[in-house]
């Protein structure tokens, strides 16, 4: 049996969580072809050339549910393209989560034929899936792509409930499935123990980079070996310098730099109010990104808007951009005393 490039053995480091960027006149209804290609290529060769370890596009902030799907297959081959330009084999997931197991499977093997290692896939949510139903959407989709690595998104939010541990411990089972986006307002806590109880090894559970600090002093790399970020669309250093200090065993660097992290997170609803920020999860995500100035990502597109956002929850993201610009500062001031042996 085919099975992907890319195993759960490769899941280390920091995972990009970056958006799709889109043309002027992108968040208009009647608007066609709204990706910017080039910027594509330029923040996919940012990412890689500063040091992430893996990319994962077409989430929620990468809007897969609002492209349309000439605009995801561009998307995705302009990926493609620049991944085998930039770093040949470079892991580089992107999502192909759909209402149904049908359009998925194609999806996924388009990714295939144009030589995308692999998929960040939720499931559908139109009616909510049973354990059963869930075992069987997973082991089939892997069956009828199975070249493609699996990197699971486990949304509370989007996907309408948590995997329950039955479904984890069936995917132990399917070796397509490397990783699990660990998301939906997930910390280091009873259901991250014991769902990791269920699933040990067999591929990582992936915290978000503010709680990465705390879940590696309880479990461990061997545990703890990779976490997602779409912080890093707004410059990756201070993830990537997290990422350095935990495999260097620099726990005071580690420390401070967990606390910096949390500490531009404060002002930030996704950390006050999860379901109230799943509301507004890619407006927010897109003024957060542009602010920062990392990468240029445009407008939302329909039905998603910046304007209908409530000027409360757009003063609270500019504030948290405010914050992690000067962590960007310290970092970069840090890492150059270093460098000169101050």
């Amino acid at each position: 049996m085919t099975t992907p490039v890319i195993t759960a053995r490769d899941m280390r480091g920091v995972m990009a969580y970056p958006p799709t960027p889109a043309l002027p006149g992108a968040e208009r209804a009647d608007a066609r072809n709204t990706v910017d290609l080039a910027e594509t290529e330029r923040m996919i060769r940012n990412l890689i050339n500063d040091g992430v370890d893996a990319i994962a596009l077409n989430g929620t902030l990468g809007e897969c549910a609002s492209l349309m799907l000439d605009e995801w297959k561009a998307f995705a081959a302009c990926v493609a393209d620049t991944i085998r330009d930039v770093s040949p084999g470079f892991p580089v997931f992107i999502g192909s989560t759909t209402l149904n197991t049908r359009d998925t499977i194609e999806r996924m093997r388009f990714l295939s034929d144009i030589g995308i290692p692999g998929t960040l896939l939720g499931r559908p949510m139109w009616g909510e899936m049973v354990t059963d139903v869930m075992i069987r959407f997973y082991r089939e989709v892997a069956e009828n792509a199975p070249d493609v690595a699996i990197c699971v998104y486990d949304n509370t939010a989007a996907f309408r409930g948590i995997i329950p541990r039955p479904v984890y411990r069936a995917m132990t089972e399917i070796p397509q499935i490397v990783a699990v986006k660990y998301a939906g307002g997930a910390s280091v806590g009873f259901r991250f123990h014991n769902d990791l109880a269920v699933v040990g090894t067999a591929f990582p559970l992936m915290l978000i980079e503010t709680d990465w600090y705390p879940a590696w002093q309880m479990y461990g790399e061997q545990y703890a070996p990779m976490t997602w970020s779409s912080t890093t669309a707004c410059g990756p250093a201070p993830v990537l310098a997290l990422r350095d200090a935990l495999r260097e065993g620099r726990d005071e660097d580690a420390r401070w730099l967990s606390e910096r992290l949390r500490w531009a997170h404060e002002p930030f609803l996704v950390g006050q109010d999860f379901n109230e920020f799943s509301k507004y999860n890619v407006p927010l995500e897109k003024i957060r990104v542009n602010a920062a100035g990392y990468i240029n990502v445009g407008k939302c597109r329909p039905p998603y808007s910046e304007d209908l956002v409530p000027q409360k929850h757009v003063d609270g993201t500019l504030a948290h951009i405010d914050r992690y610009k000067q962590v960007l500062k310290e970092v970069s001031e840090h890492l150059s005393d270093k460098h000169s042996g101050r």
